[in-house]
């Protein structure tokens, strides 16, 4: 009986290891699914200029849909207070520059693209929010028209 016990035991340590093991390839998968996303996001706001990238049917923002679904990325991220929140895809900040001497008609921008590890956990998603997850990337600096 001695000897049946201690087996009991190490299976349930072999089960539990695979369950931490399968936890963090799950949370390895989801944050490269995030930090891709986000770079899909930077290379179309800055192809198009910030352009339409922030605003719905618009080409941008069906290229930038297109690329979530073709890589499955799906998230509820919670946007900071003073973010733009996009379909629940990212958040986004306009970062204008303050250097604009050498720039008469237009304005320096850069945006701040926000996006989030997707962990789908039942239990704890409702009782906790977790958005420490979040994969952040600044664009180039973009010229925008400015209006005078």
């Amino acid at each position: 009986m001695k000897d049946a016990f201690g087996g009991v035991i190490n299976m349930v340590f072999v089960a539990l290891f695979l369950l931490i093991m399968i936890g963090i390839l799950g949370l390895v998968v989801s944050y490269t699914k995030a930090f891709k996303m986000k770079n899909i996001i930077i290379t179309h706001i800055e192809n198009y200029e910030a352009s339409g990238c922030f605003t719905e049917d618009t080409a941008c923002m069906n290229k930038i849909k297109a690329s979530a679904e073709g890589i499955g990325y799906g998230s509820r991220i919670k946007c900071p207070e003073d973010y733009g929140k996009i379909d629940g895809l990212f958040c986004y900040k306009e970062i204008i520059s303050t250097n604009t001497e050498n720039h008469v008609s237009s304005r320096p921008t850069s945006y701040r693209i926000i996006t989030q590890v997707d962990l789908d956990l039942p239990i704890i998603s409702s009782i906790f929010s977790i958005n420490f997850f979040q994969v952040v990337g600044d664009t180039r600096v973009i010229e925008t028209k400015s209006t005078p």
